[in-house]
């Protein structure tokens, strides 16, 4: 049975943090594939200004293009409405019976995670792969539901890149090439709301 890892996220833009994230995690919790999952409406946010569906998209599936063992899915964009975890997992589970799911989740997401909507299902279904930062006490956060990985430090969000793109700064080194390219040929993130 295939062990897949979810790496759901808003994904605006795709940057090398959630790239090196994934790394992470399939590599030391043996994942045999990563499958980034941009979210159509996720609950928790409500920034205005989204970028569209199609160019979140499309930036993951550049961002991912050279990675043998990564994979994009649009499960959630297909979807109307937010975007629960919950609903996505027991489609991908009835879909793909052969794969085995874990999500992948920031070491800050843990301790809410009884808050998820329809968590105790949710847990009998999948796996939960948390990525710790160094120095992080992680039994204060210990749940058995969860395998912690390594993850390096490193301070990058897509809020930050949004508001370097539109000061006209440079977004090198923070995001994959290809997405670099896309993003300033197509005039992305020009004025920040």
């Amino acid at each position: 049975m295939k062990h897949v890892g979810i790496m759901g996220g808003t994904f605006d833009p795709i940057h090398c943090g959630h790239l090196l994230a994934a790394e992470q995690a399939r590599e030391q919790a043996g994942l045999d594939e990563v499958w980034f999952m941009p979210t159509h409406i996720p609950p928790h946010k409500k920034r205005d200004g989204l970028t569209s569906a199609a160019t979140r998209l499309q930036m993951v599936e550049l961002a991912v293009a050279d990675h043998e063992s990564f994979r994009v899915t649009d499960i959630e964009l297909k979807r109307e409405g937010p975007s629960y975890t919950y609903d996505t997992i027991v489609q991908l589970v009835d879909q793909f019976p052969d794969c085995r799911f874990s999500f992948i989740i920031g070491g800050d997401m843990v301790e809410i995670l009884p808050k998820w909507y329809r968590y105790e299902e949710l847990s009998r279904l999948i796996g939960f792969i948390g990525l710790a930062r160094p120095g992080a006490t992680l039994e204060q956060v210990s749940r058995e539901d969860v395998t912690f990985v390594e993850m390096p430090v490193w301070d990058i969000s897509s809020t930050l890149i949004r508001e370097k793109a539109a000061a006209g700064q440079s977004i090198r080194y923070l995001v994959p090439n290809s997405v670099e390219r896309y993003i300033k040929e197509n005039r992305f993130y020009e004025s920040v709301e």
